[in-house]
């Protein structure tokens, strides 16, 4: 009988190489969300892959970037202290690398201080010649002994079974950490949250995504008159300044009306049922300096 396995994973790479992308196609649900800009992912996000002989634990942390604010410094702060805490550590690389940049120097270095088992992942190989690829990989291979490089495209959702096939030739035999139909640890709340921060970072021009966040302050379930299931969501968009709050609402609101349906409809599938989604926008200068809001985002 083959012996059940499970163990922890971080998944680590510079802003915007694709982890969030590829954690939702690793566990087959949407756990986090996804936008071409950087800095998308601010907190440690778990995701749960189940099979009836493994039960892995990958977090996916928040891009590696140079900080200039204290919500900058916790994101970086958070994605580094996992490497204590996992069996083995996904390197995650864009395929149109041709050298090993600042970025991706930091993270080497902090791999080989943590001396874990080490996957190199190299996403986005559909954008370039083979020739190139096999450059790369030489480059990295030259400077920490991987366990495996592999080629991928997380969009197109190709090699991604062979790195759960590595992952559990890594990992050790261990118990179920989750229940088996858990695929992540965030609550619905906190997924609803991200889903209106996504939307807002779809839709909005370039200086404003990273000055927003988001808070549910009312999220209840109830039945209409007519017996029908019904979830009202009051949630607020925060923004550093009173001309990034004219951009999210736009002219006679209808970005904002944007935002909001969009979101409204991701969250209804996520739930099942309807949902009444209200979005208000409110400005908060300095809040990513502010102790109280910054926390919500450090490693618990």
């Amino acid at each position: 009988m083959e012996k059940f396995k499970s163990g922890f994973v971080t998944l680590v790479g510079r802003t915007n190489v694709g982890k969030s992308t590829l954690l939702n196609s690793l566990v087959k649900e949407k756990v986090a969300i996804t936008a071409n800009k950087v800095q998308t992912t601010r907190t440690a996000i778990k995701a749960i892959l189940n099979d009836k002989n493994y039960q892995i634990i990958i977090t996916d942390t928040p891009g590696i970037h140079k900080p200039k604010t204290k919500l900058g410094q916790t994101m970086v702060d958070t994605a580094f202290t996992m490497f204590s805490e996992v069996d083995v550590i996904l390197f995650l690389i864009e395929a149109t690398s041709t050298d090993i940049g600042k970025g991706d120097k930091i993270i080497l270095e902090k791999i080989k201080e943590s001396k874990k088992p080490c996957i190199l992942i190299i996403n986005k190989i559909d954008l370039i010649e083979k020739d190139k690829l096999l450059n790369l990989i030489k480059l990295y291979s030259n400077e920490y002994k991987f366990k495996a490089v592999i080629p991928i495209s997380a969009t197109k959702k190709e090699g991604i079974q062979t790195i759960i096939d590595e992952l559990v030739k890594l990992l050790p035999e261990g118990p179920k950490y989750y229940d088996e139909d858990q695929y992540t640890d965030q609550t619905v709340k906190q997924i609803s949250e991200e889903i209106i921060r996504e939307k807002a970072l779809k839709f909005l021009e370039d200086e404003v995504p990273h000055g927003i966040y988001v808070e549910i302050e009312n999220f209840k379930y109830r039945k209409t008159t007519k017996g029908e299931e019904i979830y009202d969501i009051d949630s607020t968009i925060y923004c550093l300044r009173e001309s990034h709050k004219g951009i999210i609402i736009g002219k006679g609101g209808n970005l904002l009306k944007k935002i909001a349906t969009s979101a409204r409809y991701d969250i209804e599938n996520m739930l099942g049922t309807k949902v009444n989604l209200k979005v208000w926008v409110k400005v908060k200068e300095d809040w990513q300096e502010k102790d109280n809001i910054v926390n919500k985002f450090k490693l618990k």
